[in-house]
């Protein structure tokens, strides 16, 4: 296939490297002429020691060229980038033309998923989702990955499947794909607080603790929107949930681990030197709780936190002393569902 990846970030470029294992031709559009240049001289990524990008790999800086000439659009961008950028892409799109959205976040103020922003702004495309647990310096250095695809269609679902999956990039199928996408962006939020949690020196069983919890929380909103429960127990949900909370790869956890020490957010990003997506999740995953009624307190937290300069350990005193609730309503003794959980 002829594929263009919009957005050379570590990200962008990860997954142009796998693709091109496929001998698909690829197009890594950048809108820096600069890094467009390093590229295709280098060869290299500036975030990625030791990965080559392939000959298959051409970067370039035009966009009409890189939406007009391939068939497959691959979108890799920071989340709050994605509006302006699907609005740029907009005139250049086909009918029907396939958009792969690879950028996790839920839109501030509108709430919207990732392909519901591409969709809002470029009706004319086939949006589809791919998530899971996949850092980028992984992948691009080949370590065997699984991760998930959801589309409108199974046709487009397995199109995708096709085009991505080798002997260690493994894809499976998911018609969930707003589950798949708030998995995805709240997994963040929880991670943000999983480094919280280290920076303050707490143990594996706060992580334990967080990740379980966490999960719970991004599926009672999940299932309250509408979304599928078995998706938030799969690759999107509690398999992105576990990479991000556990790895130093993650720039969510390496920034709460920033602020568990008592660097600002603003401070934990500078430090990071990338998008923490965590951060522009949080307000978002609040609000979207406060809109379908449903209790997120880690999330609450981590707002707390970020945004109204609480202290960490208050914030952590506070979830622990909450009131008394059962696990689940499965096992609970005869109380109200929205008293479990």
């Amino acid at each position: 296939m002829k594929i263009a990846v919009i957005g050379a970030g570590t990200w962008g470029t990860a997954l142009a490297v796998n693709l091109s294992r496929n001998h698909h031709e690829i197009t890594l559009w950048t809108r820096s002429i600069s890094e467009a240049e390093s590229l295709r001289s280098l060869r290299r990524h500036r975030n990625l020691p030791g990965v080559i990008l392939p000959e298959e790999i051409r970067p370039g800086t035009d966009l009409r060229e890189a939406v007009t000439e391939n068939e497959l659009l691959l979108l890799a961008v920071p989340s709050i980038a994605v509006r302006s950028l699907s609005k740029a892409m907009a005139p250049f799109v086909r009918e029907g033309q396939l958009i792969v959205v690879a950028s996790k976040g839920i839109e501030e103020g509108t709430l919207l998923t990732m392909t519901e922003v591409v969709e809002s702004e470029i009706p004319a495309a086939d949006a589809a989702v791919l998530s899971g647990p996949s850092h980028a310096e992984e992948v691009s250095r080949f370590l065997p990955t699984t991760i998930v695809v959801g589309a409108h269609s199974e046709e487009s679902a397995k199109r995708i499947q096709d085009a991505f999956m080798n002997e260690s990039f493994r894809v499976y199928l998911n018609s969930d794909m707003l589950g798949i996408e708030i998995g995805a962006a709240l997994k963040n939020v929880i991670a943000l607080a999983a480094g919280i949690a280290d920076g303050l020196g707490y143990g594996d069983n706060t992580k334990a603790a967080l990740i379980t919890r966490g999960i719970a929380e991004i599926a009672r909103l999940g299932v309250r929107m509408g979304c599928k429960l078995e998706t938030f127990a799969g690759l999107s949900g509690i398999g992105d949930l576990i990479v991000t909370c556990a790895s130093m790869h993650s720039r969510n956890r390496r920034a709460g681990i920033l602020i568990g020490r008592g660097a600002s957010a603003e401070e934990a990003m500078r430090e990071v030197g990338q998008v923490v997506e965590g951060v522009y999740a949080a307000r978002a995953g609040e609000e979207l709780g406060k809109k379908y009624e449903v209790r997120l307190p880690i999330v609450g937290e981590v707002n707390a936190v970020l945004f109204q300069g609480k202290a960490p350990k208050l914030a952590v005193r506070e979830l622990m002393l909450r009131d008394r609730r059962a696990e689940s309503h499965g096992v609970s003794y005869s109380i109200r569902l929205e008293d479990s959980i």
